[in-house]
């Protein structure tokens, strides 16, 4: 069994690769591909690329070519539910790709294909992860700048609608129209990333259990460029280090 650990971009993965053990680099697709030992496990770690094309490529790639059993991505994500602040985690229940608009000949966000709007996460592989971003909400949450902790508290731990799409949403005004509107259509979502639904799709094709964790590195704002690049240095690569150690540990 090899469980794949995806990211979007390297800073989110450097830890992970300096804790690899017997490291193999493998060039397929246009990717590089390191598998190896971590925490007692055979994985192999990638990088997704940006977009859910690419996302969907390298998700690909690691069942056919890699025979991946299972799929984990782990990076970061624009907040968009209320009381989803910055340094908070988001661990996906399903997705919904919210530029996807085939209307009116399915329903608005519906992939043509599949049963519904939304594209289920695996629940068993999802609630061990939880259990891991928790033990490191707890534990490294406590301990993150005050800068990326709310007035309101230490960084909490959510559970629900992730939404994924071709654009990095990077003003006010375009993320609360993107709530509203999937709100509106009863999907309450909590997050705004560009990769995840694609993968979640190509898991779905494949039937290949896939979960997906995301810390929250700013509000999909008009400070989303300020404070993106900076979170994913100091915070994203501290929490995905710790969540999936405790994922692997308890797998």
């Amino acid at each position: 069994m090899t469980i794949a650990i995806l990211s979007a971009l390297p800073q989110e993965q450097a830890g992970l690769h300096h804790s690899l053990e017997q490291p193999v680099c493998i060039r397929h697709a246009g990717r590089q591909f390191w598998q190896g030992c971590l925490h007692g496990q055979p994985v192999v770690l990638a990088l997704s690329g940006i977009g859910k094309v690419a996302a969907a490529t390298t998700a690909t790639a690691l069942i056919e070519r890699f025979a991946a059993t299972r799929i984990v991505f782990t990076g970061v994500a624009g907040g968009l539910g209320l009381g989803v602040q910055v340094g908070d985690v988001v661990i996906a229940q399903d997705y919904v790709q919210h530029d996807m608009d085939a209307t009116p000949l399915f329903a608005r966000w519906q992939v043509p294909g599949y049963g519904g709007v939304r594209l289920p996460c695996d629940p068993a592989l999802s609630a061990l992860l939880s259990a891991a971003a928790q033990s490191c909400v707890a534990q490294v949450g406590t301990s993150l700048e005050a800068e990326w902790i709310a007035p309101t508290g230490g960084p909490r731990l959510h559970y629900g609608l992730m939404a994924s799409g071709d654009q990095f949403v990077t003003s006010a005004q375009a993320s609360t129209a993107l709530r509203a509107s999937l709100l509106a259509a009863g999907h309450e979502v909590l997050a705004v990333e560009m990769e995840g639904a694609a993968v979640a799709q190509v898991c779905i094709d494949y039937g290949v259990p896939f979960a997906a964790v995301r810390a929250i590195s700013d509000r999909a704002d008009d400070q989303a460029v300020v404070d993106f690049p900076r979170f994913i240095r100091t915070v994203a690569s501290r929490y995905a280090d710790h969540i999936v150690r405790g994922l692997l540990q308890a797998m």
